[in-house]
């Protein structure tokens, strides 16, 4: 065979998809690795101290957890730049406030709290049973989802301290679906939000999450690290209800929230 006879040899490429599902696997690795081995020599031994020292002081707690998940988004950030985040700044200053918000990935919650030093949230009851977290989590003052069982005097204590927590400028978050949406669409709402801002007296602050769970879908281990996308986080309404008024009803607020909820994800659905 002469030299002219030779036929260009095919050298197999690694496909893209593999490439990426490479990186997604490091990543969520390093991710879920500061989950575990970051609380422990990072925030562990705050923990710790504020057990022996500050039993009690819930806001103490919730600003670890705070500055913890600052640190898993600043991370993000670094590892998965394709992602770009929108948060709309006039969230940070909400104050004594309910806020409500849908859910469509794992990571809204984490955000949430990333963004508020003084918060609280409400979580479900399972979670409270589970070895370290549910210890977190009854540190940090937060309230079982629902008044059941072993967790129902605790619901209704935290409940107690609500309205105080609101009045020294925290804030309340809750998803009022549940759990996260698997199709994007907002789903059904739970009243107990809004019977808890008629408790408090409190303003409704509506917010609207969008693409999160493009980034970590709702039932996946690993994040999608290398694909194209921005993040939304949007003040939707500030809804100062007038509780005494003849006229009000929680139904009426509650679907009033969900349909300035679909409205905006409606406009916004095409924003990237």
């Amino acid at each position: 065979m002469t030299a002219g006879d030779r036929r260009p040899v095919n050298i197999e490429r690694p496909s893209p998809r593999w490439l990426f599902g490479t990186v997604d696997l490091v990543v969520t690795l390093l991710l879920w690795l500061y989950f575990t081995l970051g609380f422990v020599f990072l925030i562990g031994p705050f923990y710790l101290w504020g057990v022996l020292f500050k039993r009690g002081r819930h806001s103490y707690f919730q600003m670890l957890n705070h500055l913890f998940y600052r640190g898993f988004f600043w991370l993000c950030r670094m590892m998965a730049p394709r992602h770009t985040w929108r948060i709309d700044p006039a969230i940070r200053a909400v104050r004594g406030a309910v806020i409500v918000c849908n859910h469509v990935s794992f990571i809204d919650s984490i955000l949430l709290i990333s963004l508020f030093a003084r918060h609280n949230t409400i979580v479900k009851n399972r979670f409270f049973h589970f070895p370290i977290l549910g210890w977190v989590l009854t540190l940090s003052g937060y309230l079982p989802a629902a008044a059941a069982g072993r967790t129902a005097d605790l619901m209704l204590s935290r409940l107690d301290g609500v309205p105080a927590h609101l009045n020294g400028g925290g804030i309340l978050f809750v998803f009022p679906e549940g759990t996260r949406s698997r199709n994007g669409r907002v789903g059904v709402f739970n009243i107990g939000a809004f019977k808890i801002a008629k408790y408090c007296r409190a303003p409704v602050v509506v917010l609207v999450v969008r693409n999160s769970e493009k980034l970590f879908p709702p039932g996946r281990f690993l994040f999608n690290t290398c694909m194209t996308n921005t993040i939304h986080l949007e003040l939707a309404a500030r809804i100062v209800p007038d509780y005494d008024s003849d006229g009000f009803s929680l139904n009426g607020l509650m679907n009033e929230v969900r349909d300035i909820m679909v409205r905006r994800l409606q406009n916004g659905a095409v924003v990237q």
